[in-house]
């Protein structure tokens, strides 16, 4: 299970990287056009899978910074935005990295946004905080198509387990 969730991790960061690559196609503004979205843009839709990331690596790790809401906007500028984002990947990536195959049935106590408390194994949040990523991804590519970027990237866990060409 271990090498699953290191796979995740790493299909994570090449999912970000790609359609951070493909926002840069945008200007500021259309990043940040309200397209009613459930975060409104795509910079907020971003933004928000950080801010998300953040509060996870924090329950599991108690180190990084906590955000206080789940619509929180971290970084109005971009390019600290994608810096921010390769620094969570890369954090996450070795988190995942340090853990042992035990670890990962351990009970997780955190409480949620609201404060109510809770306890899942640790496998079953991995299991959340990347499938919450992809969710929010697919959301973002869908706006990136409404801003104009006629073939976003393809972010399929498939595309990335497939051997180069």
């Amino acid at each position: 299970m271990l090498d699953h969730f290191k796979r995740l991790a790493a299909y994570n960061a090449w999912a970000n990287a790609r359609l951070y690559d493909a926002a840069t196609a945008l200007r500021d503004f259309e990043r940040k056009r309200d397209v009613k979205a459930y975060f409104k843009s795509l910079h907020g839709t971003l933004n928000h899978i950080l801010v998300a990331d953040r509060i996870w690596m924090f329950r599991m790790t108690q180190e990084g910074m906590l955000p206080e809401r789940l619509d929180m906007t971290l970084f109005e500028d971009f390019m600290a935005l994608r810096e921010a984002r390769e620094a969570e990947d890369r954090r996450i990536i070795e988190y995942i990295a340090s853990l042992s195959e035990d670890q990962l049935e351990d009970g997780l106590q955190y409480k949620n946004t609201r404060g109510d408390p809770h306890s899942l194994p640790l496998n079953v949040i991995l299991t959340h905080f990347f499938n919450h990523q992809t969710h929010h991804r697919g959301q973002a590519t869908h706006i990136l198509r409404q801003l104009g970027v006629a073939e976003p990237p393809a972010l399929d866990l498939l595309y990335f387990a497939l051997p180069a060409a």
